[in-house]
């Protein structure tokens, strides 16, 4: 196994065990990676005696921290909705736009349209943005197929998105997303339609977890129930887009299926964050949609701060309510939006989105972690979340190897 020392670095691992206030600062570190997991980190100086790298290099005293991790995008879609966009901002409403078959139906019906291979050609750009700023782990939801051959299609991209590019992308299945035009006044039975493509497609080796959208457009609680029944039934976890519009219990119901976590959560209860607390599932916050659809009621950052429930920052990347691409910027809006410390954003887009999606080997840099790390033209990791508009990445090294 390969062994090597990766140092003259001001080194950020979010370890507690190092202190600084949270962000586990080293000054004149080193990071020793054999193969694609951290063997030690620490200062330059206190290198173990025993260790012989085989390779050394300098990292020109830059910042590093963890990879990132964006924990919630709909990457795979075919088309975009740009003149939407605009009708909206010339007065019509989502449900004017949606009539004449826009919304998330016009989405459907242009992935449905696309080829494999076209899906995969635009979502490969749209992961290179994110894999340009640091990005080493990336969660991509289905959701604008909503037929077995098409949802199956867009988890296929996904996954091969991941080997062509060396990211780490997880696979979440949310046929529960919207109703198609074919299942029009039939919800039920398309939530029926939605188990039974479950298994198949669990089979095939597509399906990291499932998700769902629990909401008065989207879905009832009973049926999202359904839904996450079948997903356990395959030992298969749970997330959900939760109390975005309004509070419909969702985050309760998904909590005590054990859920990953909990995304959007702008009308989030009480009561939704105490059964989040005791179920550990992570508040994933979104103000990149917040932002682009100029809502007004913020999630409930101080209740789930004082309950002590980790809270995840994604992009929400879709084409129709988040079109960002930049993970950076949703850490500034956390910040400015929301009112997160930096601390917070940055914890948000590393230890804590890794764990919304239930992986505990990323996020910090400690021995036994995963080797994902990123280098920084930056003096201090709050600065990750102070500028916006510039890319100060400098190299990333994903499982042990720097990416070219």
């Amino acid at each position: 196994m390969t062994t090597t020392l990766w140092h003259n670095a001001r080194i950020a691992t979010l370890d507690p065990a190092h202190g600084a206030n949270g962000w586990g600062l080293i000054e004149d570190g080193a990071l020793l990676t054999a193969g694609g997991q951290i063997a030690w980190v620490g200062r330059n100086r206190g290198l173990p005696s025993h260790a012989r790298p085989a390779h050394e290099i300098d990292l020109g005293g830059a910042l590093i921290t963890p990879g990132l991790v964006d924990c919630h995008t709909h990457l795979v879609y075919g088309g975009q909705r740009a003149a939407e966009f605009e009708q909206r901002l010339n007065g019509a409403s989502y449900e004017a736009i949606a009539r004449a078959g826009g919304g998330i139906r016009s989405s459907v019906a242009a992935t449905r349209a696309a080829s494999e291979e076209a899906l995969l050609a635009s979502a490969t750009q749209r992961a290179r943005c994110l894999m340009a700023e640091g990005v080493t782990t990336l969660e991509i939801k289905s959701g604008y197929g909503l037929s077995l051959e098409a949802e199956a299609r867009c988890l296929r991209v996904a996954r091969r998105l991941g080997v062509d590019q060396r990211l780490d992308v997880r696979t979440t299945f949310l046929g529960a997303h919207a109703l198609p035009p074919e299942f029009e006044g039939r919800p039920d039975d398309y939530i029926a339609a939605v188990c039974a493509w479950l298994p198949d497609l669990h089979a095939q080796g597509l399906v990291d977890a499932v998700d769902a959208f629990c909401e008065h457009i989207g879905f009832s609680p009973a049926q999202t129930r359904r839904v996450f029944e079948a997903a356990k039934a395959l030992g298969l976890p749970v997330k959900l887009h939760a109390e975005q519009l309004s509070d419909q219990g969702g985050a309760a119901l998904a909590a005590s299926f054990g859920a990953l976590s909990c995304d959007h959560l702008e009308h989030l209860s009480e009561a939704g964050i105490a059964a989040m607390k005791a179920a550990g599932t992570v508040a994933v916050l979104l103000p990149g949609a917040y932002y682009f659809l100029r809502e007004t009621k913020l999630p409930p950052i101080a209740a789930l701060r004082a309950a002590g429930v980790p809270m995840a920052v994604s992009t929400d990347h879709n084409p129709g309510t988040s079109p960002g691409l930049s993970l950076l910027l949703m850490a500034s809006m956390a910040c400015t939006l929301f009112r997160l410390t930096p601390l917070e954003a940055v914890q948000g887009i590393t230890l804590h989105a890794a764990r919304a999606l239930g992986l505990t080997d990323r996020g910090q840099l400690a021995a036994g972690q995963r080797a994902d790390f990123v280098a920084w033209e930056l003096d201090h990791p709050n600065e990750l979340a102070y500028w916006f508009g510039r890319n100060p990445c400098r190299r990333v090294i994903a499982a042990g190897l720097e990416r070219t």
